[in-house]
């Protein structure tokens, strides 16, 4: 009962009913201590473990046809990687409820009861091909590059033209694009590309909490939105060239006579291949680490990577610095610097060469040759992608499948086939992370899975329960709460690392790396204040509010019926109805709830409270 008095005092304030206190603490205090020890999701009968799912694909997307029945990938021989069957799903001509709800869960920024009817009536293949056809969503908010362009002596925002109490907020933070993400997640249709998008941020970081420019900011993610189902090539190459990254990682006006190193070494650990050497599969390739590279090697990429300025355009009261260089601008793509760039032969990974006498841009080309070229690149891409959009802990057959994709650039599913055959295609790798049958599967694996992280709570539950938002109740009250404050993350390690171990177990789960007794306090604490709180009224301080909050009036009709209703929301929360023992005693907590002990609102309390106990549950913070 403690737990759930502290669970319901928000900012100082006890509002949570007696007899809703009373009946959830024995259940919720069973679900913290399940969802600490990497406890189970999901339908009836799942086992505990770390959970799934979502993904996304490419522009230069599906082709073919499909059939009436787009088997959610039926039979062997229609599952196939560069024309290589794989193991089969169980067949059924279209997506169970279950299959459905997790490949919303998957792929998508969380299930309502419109999105799992959509990918049960069209199919998992189909559903995701026309989902990468889709581009609908922009990071459009915040102010322009005029910030850049100030030549007075005195700080743009204390010119009388900005001075005003939001003008760091609206024109050098990173927040206009968090309002922006937030509204796109919960309305825009291209639900795949977004996840596709926010998964590649996960580990191509860059910091608004270490540079500032909200329209540098804006082109980053844009072009992240842009490429979800592109070439990874290309996106690395965005990635080296974006102004942003190349301030917060130090390699703007990276000069040949002492490089400095902070790029090239997160380029190779971080962005392409990682630190030890890989089978196809992910796992060590001599059964320990062995180097992938050597502190000679990231030398030699700093080499390369010199002689690169900010783009033409911006201007500064005492000029440009270092000499020669452009000002801090960040509209557009860096743009070479002879001078500065260092021209000597040079050995990279994979048996590439710089040869004497090259420019800036050659070497770059040639740098993502050798990235692209090397065999880590495929496993590694594979399973970052897994483990953002489906579980945490991908057996290795699952990632060489993947890794199959991304090599060839193609992938098959049924009469669907995906991507350029190009090698780093993403359209294809995405849809092999999610049509693969350790994703598709109906029988979920102990290991699989993943902790739903603090983002995809926000937005799941909003989905599920018909809510809004303009996101700016999730920036630094409930991101600062639950320690993912997107867009800025303490370091180029992102809110947490792949490797994160689960504590008591030998299994990895990187949200882990961000929950305590405390967050896991203020996940029910977010379940309180949309609940009971109502949520957030629109704040006239921000653009186009229209605040946080759920609309319930879709469940009246089942709420006489508490089963009914607890079902209803248990199946767009896990895909299924809550195990026999969980779901008796939500049923029973929900019916204490009558016309006599409140008759003008009791329908209403009878859905706030169910939907605190499913979502509360470990079946829906651990995705299965």
């Amino acid at each position: 009962m403690h737990c759930f008095n502290l669970a319901s005092r928000l900012r100082g304030v006890a509002f949570m009913p007696a007899r809703h206190t009373v009946l959830a603490a024995p259940l919720l205090a069973a679900a913290l201590l399940n969802l600490t020890a990497c406890g189970g999701g999901g339908a009836a009968g799942s086992s505990s473990s770390e959970s799934s799912t979502s993904t996304s694909t490419s522009t230069s997307t599906s082709t073919g046809t499909s059939t009436s029945a787009d088997a959610s990938i039926s039979t062997a021989s229609n599952v196939t990687i560069a024309g290589t069957p794989v193991a089969a799903l169980a067949a059924t001509a279209l997506p169970t409820q279950r299959d459905a709800m997790r490949l919303a869960d998957q792929a998508s920024f969380g299930a309502s009861e419109a999105l799992i009817a959509e990918i049960q009536s069209q199919g998992a293949a189909s559903w995701v091909a026309a989902q990468q056809a889709l581009s609908a969503s922009r990071y459009s908010a915040g102010g322009g590059a005029d910030v850049h362009q100030n030549i007075s002596a005195t700080a743009y925002c204390d010119l009388p033209a900005h001075a005003g109490p939001n003008c760091w907020r609206d024109n050098l933070s990173t927040l206009p694009l968090l309002w922006d993400f937030y509204r796109n997640a919960l309305s825009q249709p291209d639900q795949l590309r977004q996840r596709v998008a926010y998964a590649l941020q996960q580990w191509l970081v860059v910091g608004g909490a270490e540079v500032d420019g909200s329209y540098g900011f804006r082109g980053y993610y844009n072009a992240l939105l842009d490429n979800a189902f592109g070439n990874y090539r290309q996106v690395l190459k965005n990635v080296a060239l974006s102004p942003v990254m190349g301030e917060y990682l130090n390699n703007v006006n990276n000069h040949k006579a002492a490089p400095n190193e902070n790029f090239a070494r997160e380029l190779l650990q971080l962005f392409a291949i990682g630190p030890c050497e890989l089978n196809t599969d992910g796992s060590l390739k001599t059964g320990r680490c062995s180097a992938a590279y050597s502190n000679d090697t990231v030398r030699a990429y700093a080499y390369a990577l010199t002689g690169w300025t900010y783009p033409g355009g911006g201007a500064a009261s005492g000029g440009c610095w270092p000499a020669g260089a452009n000002c801090r601008f960040y509209a557009g793509n860096m743009v070479p610097l002879p001078s500065f760039h260092d021209t000597a032969q040079r050995s990279l990974l994979s048996g590439v060469t710089l040869a004497a006498g090259h420019t800036a841009d050659v070497a770059l080309e040639r740098v993502l040759d050798s990235l692209l070229a090397h065999p880590n690149a495929a496993p590694f891409v594979g399973r970052q992608l897994i483990q953002q959009l489906v579980m945490s802990n991908p057996q290795p057959a699952y990632v060489a499948r993947v890794a199959a994709a991304f090599n060839s650039g193609l992938f098959t599913a049924g009469a669907r086939s995906f991507g350029t055959g190009a090698r780093g295609d993403l359209a294809a790798t995405v849809a092999a992370v999610l049509l693969d049958p350790d994703a598709r599967s109906a029988t979920v694996a102990r290991s699989a899975g993943k902790l739903r992280e603090p983002v995809l709570l926000f937005t799941g539950v909003l989905r599920a329960l018909n809510g809004h938002t303009d996101g700016d109740a999730l920036a630094w009250w409930w991101g600062g709460n639950l320690r993912q404050h997107v867009f800025r993350p303490p370091s180029v390690f992102n809110f947490y690392s792949p490797d994160q171990p689960v504590p008591g177990t030998a299994l990895v789960g990187p949200a882990f790396g961000i929950l305590d007794s405390n967050t896991a306090l203020q996940r029910l604490n977010y379940l309180v204040y949309l609940l009971d709180v109502r949520g957030s009224q629109p704040d006239p301080a921000v653009p186009h509010a229209t605040g946080t909050q759920v609309n319930l009036a879709a469940f009246l009709a089942d709420a006489a019926d508490a089963a009914k209703l607890v079902d209803r929301i248990s199946l767009i929360a896990t895909g299924g109805v809550l195990p026999s023992a969980a779901r008796d005693a939500v049923v029973k907590g929900v019916s204490v709830w009558t016309a006599a002990n409140d008759p003008a609102d009791w329908r209403a309390r009878r859905i706030r409270t169910a939907a605190f106990l499913v979502f509360g549950s470990p079946n829906y913070q651990v995705q299965r």
